[in-house]
């Protein structure tokens, strides 16, 4: 048993002595470019308004109930480029433009009143979402350990969203803000530097088009749309960095 635990610590030691540092000046440079590919998940947090008062097709008002929900985490893809800033030997600023393109498949669940003599019904839309963006993250890093370093990141992202259209029962706001934080890690390799990272971003305030209905022409849409008084994005995302 003594011998195995010895040869535990000096596997261990081993794995932690110095080796030779890949690219041991890249952190030094004041300013350098990237790219960047990665893929996320994207969400949206729906606040419903519970029973509405609708018009029948007689003209009587009754009372129904329309939700919605986006009851799964929609993937998508995101490319981009960088720019980063050395501030100090563990701090630097980084401006990433990059596009983002997905889908979230929204459901809409009608529950008609119990007098009515209605069906219960469900409708779908595809939120489709193109954006684009500007994220501004400080990045805090370890000391570098022969050819990793890991790191802490946080930011806010604003982003443009191209892809609202008219025709939908529900429409986001042509603009959007993120509030970022996540992790990663720079791995050092002989010709280039890969950094793997894994972000998770929040949406500040009410993303919903609240004027939308306001604009539909067809009005049985309205009590799709009507049934939504707020959203909120958020996105979970894994890019890798080439520097």
């Amino acid at each position: 048993m003594s011998l195995l635990v010895m040869l535990l610590c000096v596997l261990y030691a081993a794995g932690q002595s110095r080796r030779v540092q890949n690219r041991p000046y890249t952190d030094l440079r004041t300013f350098h470019f990237g790219v960047f590919v990665g893929t996320h998940l994207q969400d949206i947090e729906f606040v419903n308004v519970g029973p509405q008062m609708l018009e029948s097709e007689d003209g009587s008002m009754a009372e129904r109930l329309v939700t919605c929900d986006q009851d799964r985490w929609d993937p998508g893809f995101n490319v981009g480029v960088l720019g980063e800033f050395r501030l100090s030997e563990y701090f630097q600023f980084r401006v990433a433009p990059a596009m983002y393109f997905g889908t979230r498949h929204l459901t809409f669940h009608f529950f008609p009143s119990e007098s009515a003599g209605e069906k219960e019904m469900t409708e779908r839309q595809d939120l489709k979402t193109a954006y684009i963006s500007t994220a501004l993250d400080l990045i805090v890093a370890s000391p570098r350990f022969n050819n990793h370093r890991p790191y802490l990141m946080v930011g806010l992202n604003p982003m443009i969203n191209l892809s609202a259209r008219d025709n939908d029962y529900l429409k986001l706001k042509g603009t959007d803000l993120f509030f970022e934080i996540g992790v990663g890690c720079d791995f050092y390799l002989p010709f280039f530097k890969l950094r793997p990272e894994l972000k998770f971003m929040y949406g500040l305030g009410n993303k919903l088009d609240t004027k939308h209905a306001e604009k539909l022409k067809d009005k049985n849409m309205l009590m799709f749309t009507k049934s939504v008084s707020e959203a909120t994005t958020k996105m979970f995302v894994l890019s890798f960095y080439f520097e």
